[in-house]
C-alpha cells in the first residue's frame, strides 16, 4: 500500500496538454500536480522559434532534465555553454541559472522533466 496521498497516473491526450504561449515559443505541459496526474513529476515539451531563446531562469525547488527531440540549441547552464542536437540530454541541478537558445533554422522541440509536481521558476516571465 502506498503512503502517497496525491494523485497518481492517468491518461492525457496530446490535444489536452496545457499550453503556455511565449514570444520565443511555447511550453506544453502533460504531467504535473496542476494537471492532476502526478504528485512527484512535471513533464512537458518546450518549442523554441528559430533564432530565439527563453530567458535566463532557475528552479529553486527541483532539478531539470532536458532532452533534445529535434533541432539544435545552445544551452547556457551557469557559466557553461553546450551546443546540443537530437538525442542529447542534460541534467540541471536546482538553483542553477540556465536558458536554451535555438541556433537552428527550424523550430526546436525539447522534452523537459522536473523532479517536483509543483515546478517553481524564477525569471521565466522575462522576455528575451
Amino acid at each position: 500500500m502506498s503512503d502517497n496521498t496525491g494523485p497518481r497516473g492517468g491518461y492525457l491526450p496530446g490535444t489536452e496538454a496545457r499550453v503556455d504561449m511565449h514570444e520565443w515559443g511555447r511550453l506544453e505541459w502533460s504531467v504535473s500536480a496542476a494537471i492532476g496526474n502526478s504528485d512527484v513529476l512535471t513533464v512537458g515539451r518546450c518549442f523554441i522559434h528559430p533564432g530565439m531563446g527563453n530567458p535566463m531562469h532557475y528552479h529553486p525547488n527541483c532539478d531539470e532534465a532536458l532532452h533534445v527531440v529535434k533541432g539544435n540549441i545552445r544551452k547556457h547552464v551557469g557559466g557553461d555553454f553546450f551546443d546540443m542536437g537530437p538525442g542529447d540530454t542534460i541534467s540541471i541541478p536546482k538553483g542553477v541559472m540556465h536558458r536554451a537558445e535555438n541556433i537552428g533554422d527550424d523550430e526546436c522541440e525539447l522534452l523537459i522533466c522536473y523532479d517536483s509536481a509543483n515546478r517553481q521558476v524564477v525569471g521565466e516571465g522575462l522576455s528575451t
